[in-house]
């Protein structure tokens, strides 16, 4: 049987108010039904959702720190690059433009979990 669709990706935090700030507030991420007594949060996008799960133990693992885009990352598809990149760094988020010559860039979340942010 083929798989048919992507529902969500689930990503662990252990902050899980800072993680809500940089999904909710820098991203503009819109929040989802969780029914679940566990601490975390979704959000939707589209049809997709991402799950915050809040996590004590947290691995970092950037394997590639000269190229983010070489690292596991989520790829999200923005329609004002130029705006998200200037909220980033009035909110002090350092991010790296795609090596590709794509127009994309990669920012890293309050846990390291690396996003891709590409325009549309």
């Amino acid at each position: 049987m083929p798989v048919i669709k992507c529902l969500h990706a689930a990503i662990l935090t252990a902050n899980l108010e800072q993680a809500d700030q940089f999904y909710s507030q820098i991203l503009g991420l819109e929040t989802a039904e969780r029914p679940l007594n566990f601490p975390g949060i979704w959000y939707q996008v589209g049809e997709f959702q991402i799950h915050l799960m809040q996590t004590s133990t947290l691995v970092r693992d950037l394997v590639n720190p000269e190229k983010w885009g070489r690292n596991r990352h989520l790829a999200f598809a923005v329609t004002d690059l130029e705006q998200l990149k200037q909220q980033l760094t009035a909110r002090h988020y350092p991010f790296q433009l795609s090596s590709s010559g794509r127009v994309a860039v990669f920012v890293q979340d309050p846990d390291g979990n690396m996003i891709e942010l590409s325009q549309v």
